[in-house]
């Protein structure tokens, strides 16, 4: 098994603790389902929310979907002028036998716009 990181992404339509964790299962279970991964398989997962993204922690949302003993942090991203507002990001670190090249990187709904070159 190899140490591979994953990328991904999502947005949200408003700052709202609901929406954050819809979008967190969303994007999450995407990751894994794409990379053939389970809970197990994590090493560590950080999150970044745009400043706007004030009402919950992401990663209370990746922990009662089955996280609770992968290490999990929050950050806020940085506050570039005119950047993607609402957005969730994540760094996923993950044992797994695939490739680099092999490995899905999940942008979702408007955070499709961040990496077009990767986007599912």
């Amino acid at each position: 098994m190899t140490v591979r990181a994953i990328r991904g992404a999502i947005q949200i339509d408003r700052d709202d603790p609901g929406l954050m964790k819809e979008a967190v299962v969303e994007l999450m279970s995407e990751i894994l389902s794409s990379n053939s991964l389970t809970p197990k398989d994590l090493i560590s997962v950080l999150f970044t929310c745009t400043p706007d993204l004030v009402s919950d922690f992401p990663a209370a949302s990746a922990r009662a979907m089955g996280m609770e003993r992968v290490p999990l942090i929050c950050a806020v991203e940085m506050a570039v002028p005119d950047s993607l507002p609402r957005t969730i990001r994540t760094l996923v670190h993950c044992h797994t036998p695939r490739e680099q090249e092999e490995i899905s990187h999940i942008y979702l709904r408007g955070a499709v716009t961040l990496r077009k070159d990767i986007a599912q």
